[in-house]
Parts: structure tokens; C-alpha cells; sequence
């Protein structure tokens, strides 16, 4: 697969925060003691490094991490799974999507994690590798994380599950509790309930592959996380307590851009590392 870049740039990361807080351009200039002109510009794409780290004071952003990524100085190193684990990356409008293909190599059983907006190519590996798909799990409901779901649960006859707090539509739909178990062979799963992008935003917590490995759909990105202009704080203590939280050789399975791991997020992530 080829790499995937960043889902966010260092504008998006400013423009969720400032959002997340409610601030309008002259609040945020104020507070972080910045001239209108240098918000402005930094808000269009220029490095103005001490302005940037006024703002990222202002807005409870790491300063480093932030001047690091509008620097493009990271990107994080992908961790391998020898067999089990399998992502797929789609073009959705003017973005691409991931959704993950997770499976006991003994039984060959397996469960999906969205759909992404093309399912075939998880629909061919699931017949390469002869598995059988059990679940499909949906991280959330916004359109570009189960625009192919009807393909999927059709082809492969999988129940659909989701949060009791963001339910699916698709006929016959199961819904689950935080800290619901789900097992497939040898593969264990646990739901934690991380939302605030969206309703019922779900973390699925997945040992029993080559490394413990959390799908946050939206939840967090390399670098940045999903907006929330309603419910910002929630989405970033949630993020905080049920992820950041968990073993510290974690591997996170994000919605949007490349995989990341919670080691690597700690040091490298504005939204956590102030």
C-alpha cells in the first residue's frame, strides 16, 4: 500500500481546537496575545513560529508538536503484523477512508471494522484467505465509514454491530454496551466508548495479534483527532482516559490517514502533548 500521508495539517489541528473552544478569530488573537494579521496568516498556511506557539498555548496545544508537524518533521513508524490484520484504504470525495480486516489465523475467523467506501478489496481477501467474516463492527455511522456496508454484510452475511448510543440503520443491526466482549478464536475484543466526533463514536481494544491494537475510528489521527465543534472537551477526555490509557505498545487503527501507535502519539500528537 502506498503511504498514506497525515490526515491533518497544522491549520486543521488549530482550526479544530479553536472550534472545539469556541473561539471566534478576535477572542483567539486576544488570548493568545497575537496581532489579527499573524492569526490570519497562520490560519492561510504560514509558519510564524512564535505566533504558532502563542496559539498553541492558547488553545492547550503541545507547542513543539504542532511546529514539528507544520514543519512536516514526522511521520510515524508502521508496526507490522505478521498475519491477522489487514487495512484498506479508499477514496471517498476529496478524502480516503480506512476501514481493517482482523481475523484468527487458526479458525479464520474474522471481523471488519467499517467499510470504507469501496468494500471489494476486503471482500476478495476475505475469499483469498478463506476466512469467514463473523461481524462487521462500525466505529460510527458518518457516511464515508459505511458507504459500502449493504455490499459487505450482503456478500459475507455478517451481523452489524454498533453503539447502543449511535445505532445502525441497516436492517437487522445489533447494537452493544461499553465494555461489551466479543471473541474470535484466539483474538479477544473489548468496546470502549470514545465519543464526541460523533454520538456514539466506538474504540474497539484487540489483543491475541502480533500487537495489542485499539480501531478509534475518528477518535484519534497521527497527529490530530476528529473534530467536535459541539462536543470537543468530550471527545479529548474521552481520547484521554479510554485510549491513551491503554498498554503503551498499543498500535491505533485510525479512521483517516496512516496507522500510529499510543507510544508514538504521546510524544508527536499537539492535542496530547502539552
Amino acid at each position: 500500500m502506498p503511504r498514506i500521508p497525515l490526515e491533518d495539517n497544522f491549520t486543521d489541528v488549530i482550526g479544530k481546537a479553536q472550534r472545539g473552544y469556541g473561539l471566534s478569530d478576535e477572542a483567539l488573537a486576544a488570548k493568545a496575545e497575537v496581532t489579527a494579521a499573524e492569526l490570519a496568516a497562520l490560519q492561510a498556511g504560514e509558519i510564524i513560529e512564535p505566533a504558532l506557539r502563542a496559539v498553541a498555548r492558547a488553545l492547550h496545544l503541545g507547542g513543539d508538536a504542532l511546529v514539528v508537524l507544520a514543519r512536516h518533521g514526522w511521520y510515524p513508524e508502521q508496526p507490522i503484523f505478521k498475519r491477522g490484520f489487514a487495512m484498506f484504504n479508499t477514496a471517498f470525495e476529496d478524502m480516503t477512508v480506512n476501514s481493517y480486516l482482523l481475523w484468527d489465523p487458526r479458525s479464520r475467523l474474522a471481523a471488519a471494522f467499517d467499510t470504507g467506501a469501496n468494500a471489494q478489496s476486503m471482500i476478495d481477501t476475505i475469499a483469498g484467505e478463506n476466512l469467514t467474516l463473523r461481524h462487521i463492527f462500525l466505529t460510527h455511522t458518518h457516511d464515508d465509514h459505511i458507504a459500502d456496508l449493504d455490499r459487505l454484510a450482503q456478500a459475507t452475511k455478517a451481523e452489524v454491530w454498533a453503539s447502543e448510543l449511535e445505532p445502525s440503520d441497516y436492517p437487522g443491526a445489533k447494537v452493544f454496551q461499553e465494555n461489551a466482549h466479543f471473541h474470535l478464536g484466539e483474538l479477544a475484543l473489548k468496546t470502549l466508548f470514545t465519543w464526541g466526533h460523533s454520538p456514539g463514536m466506538t474504540t474497539y481494544f484487540v489483543t491475541g495479534l502480533s500487537w495489542p491494537l485499539a480501531v478509534v475510528g475518528d477518535s484519534i489521527f497521527a497527529s490530530s483527532m476528529g473534530g467536535s465543534p459541539t462536543h470537543y472537551e468530550a471527545q479529548l477526555r474521552h481520547n484521554k482516559q479510554k485510549i491513551l490509557s491503554l498498554r503503551q505498545d498499543t498500535v491505533l487503527a485510525c479512521g483517516h490517514g496512516p496507522l500510529t501507535t499510543l507510544k508514538q502519539e504521546k510524544q508527536h500528537n499537539p492535542f496530547f502533548t502539552r
